[in-house]
């Protein structure tokens, strides 16, 4: 796993990084605490609550997220079934300690959702809530929303019915233990079985037309004493978790569906002149798209390893624009359709984590047992894509302002030095545009750079998927900017002979 650490010898900049995260906190006016009636009325509910009658605490259940997760929405219990799969899916129950219209429910119509932070984690609801009654810790009872699936042999959903019920988690496993156990071939059944199920459901998705951008993760990690950014490609193991998760949205769409109510998060299909320009660019970095092949597909050959492909990978991202949530209640809406699933699907397995899903949870469980779905619920409908959309900015905002954040203090005492690195998204000349000091006007693109692995702009005329050598000319800690430019492309360091050869 290829990290970067700042330079402990340079303590003015671990200084300056601080300060810049706690800005850019003030700045996004984030609700760090809870107000005391919110954390009240969270004790009341733990204190009073009654768990469901059902008891499901004999099934095996384990849970599998990130290294030092405590907020954990799903576990699972996996089994054969004949020649099929029976699949329990346990969701946190958030609603349980929720009062519809109370002080925690207000608080978290504020929130929207967890934020997360180098500096710490913005928590959707109290610790008391989101780390310890809710979640579903290993080897304590929890009550839960229990999806069960019944899947045929090719692990296509035959049947689904959710309901609450008590549940025991046995483990908490990483993505890299359980890739690491199967890789070994000593996995237990659980894990065999999310690896077959997860292999199948693939297949299932790319016949549909489904696509993901499986782009490399970049995270912010902290070890105590300093920050230090983590470049790694997603492992096997978190797609085939993924895909139970997106099975269970794909369930819960096609349950609200049916009833006539709820909430689908929506995103409509490529328009043609984009498909005309990813297919343009697809040629350009010597990865043409043949006609016949799916975009999901297509985009599940790319090897992110190769610089140019990666490129391609980011360019894919303008396929995937104008995502949000679809209310109803009645008629159900003519685009129901979450075009990169290529299905319909809905936000519902993450409560702990985001507002949506509980209003998601709560409106299948009453529809699957055949009652009205309450009121406050139906109320609340059509406020939510207002509300998830701007903690969705807010939270893309924290994202990116503290990776910039890190990126500049990592690269603080380097302005000047010349670094390797890829062409992300290319760049046209504009001599017409006024350039002011901080280059703002001129022609620039984004770029990776090689070690470390730190995107940035580059000023400069340059073409998407080409290996270039730049220069830093601005990494400020407190502006939180990192900018490059251009020195030289790798085919103009070509000699003449060297670029017929290749032509040829």
């Amino acid at each position: 796993m290829p990290y970067s650490h700042l330079d402990l010898s340079n303590r003015d900049s671990q200084v300056q990084l601080t300060a810049a995260l706690e800005g850019l906190r003030q700045e996004l006016e984030l609700r760090a605490d809870f107000p005391p009636e919110v954390l009240a009325e969270a004790k009341a509910a733990v204190d009073s609550f009654v768990p469901p009658e059902r008891d499901l605490t004999g099934l095996g259940f384990i849970t599998v997220d990130p290294p030092g997760s405590t907020d954990l929405d799903q576990a699972f219990h996996l089994e054969r079934a004949g020649s099929g799969y029976r699949v329990w899916y346990a969701i946190a129950d958030v609603p349980a300690f929720v009062a519809p219209g109370g002080a925690i429910d207000t608080e978290a119509r504020l929130r929207g959702q967890t934020m997360y932070a180098p500096d710490g984690r913005i928590s959707l609801h109290p610790e008391k809530i989101a780390e310890d009654a809710a979640s579903l810790l290993p080897g304590r009872n929890r009550s839960a929303f229990v999806w069960e699936f019944e899947l045929d042999e090719a692990a296509q959903v035959e049947s689904v019915v959710v309901g609450r019920a008590v549940v025991r988690s046995r483990a908490q496993l990483t993505y890299d233990q359980v890739q690491e156990d199967l890789d070994s071939g000593g996995a237990a059944e659980n894990l065999t079985l999310l690896k077959e199920i997860g292999t199948k459901r693939i297949a299932l998705e790319k016949e549909r037309g489904g696509a993901s951008l499986n782009l490399p993760e970049q995270e912010i990690a902290h070890d105590g004493e300093r920050y230090f950014i983590v470049t790694r490609p997603p492992l096997a193991s978190e797609d085939w978790n993924a895909q139970l998760s997106l099975m269970t949205g794909m369930a819960a769409a096609e349950i609200m569906l049916e009833g006539g109510v709820g909430i689908l998060r929506t995103m409509p299909a490529p328009d043609e002149t984009s498909l005309a320009r990813f297919r343009h660019q697809a040629r350009a970095l010597g990865r043409s798209w043949p006609a016949n092949v799916p975009y999901g597909e297509f985009l599940r050959s790319l090897d992110t390893s190769d610089p140019r492909q990666l490129s391609l990978m980011h360019a894919a991202a303008s396929l995937f624009r104008g995502a949000g949530y679809t209310a109803f209640d009645g008629a159900v809406p003519e685009s129901v359709e979450q075009a990169a699933i290529a299905a319909p699907y809905a936000h519902t397995t993450a409560p702990l984590r985001r507002l949506v899903d509980r209003f998601v949870l709560v409106t299948c469980e009453a529809l699957c047992a055949g009652r009205d779905v309450p009121d406050w619920v139906r109320k609340a409908l059509p406020e939510l894509n207002a509300l998830m959309s701007s903690s969705n900015q807010l939270a893309s905002r924290l994202e990116s302002g503290a990776i910039a954040a890190v990126e500049a203090a990592l690269l603080s005492n380097r302005v000047g030095e010349e670094f390797d690195a890829v062409v992300i998204t290319g760049s046209k000349p504009s001599p017409d545009a006024s350039v002011n000091a901080n280059g703002n006007g001129a022609p620039h693109g984004v770029i990776q750079v090689a070690d470390p692995a730190v995107e940035a702009r580059c000023d400069g005329v340059m073409t998407a998927g080409d290996e270039v050598r730049v220069r830093l000319v601005t990494a400020d800690i407190a502006r939180r900017e990192l900018r490059f430019e251009l020195v030289r492309s790798v085919r103009q360091e070509e000699s003449p002979s060297e670029s017929e050869s290749a032509a040829g």
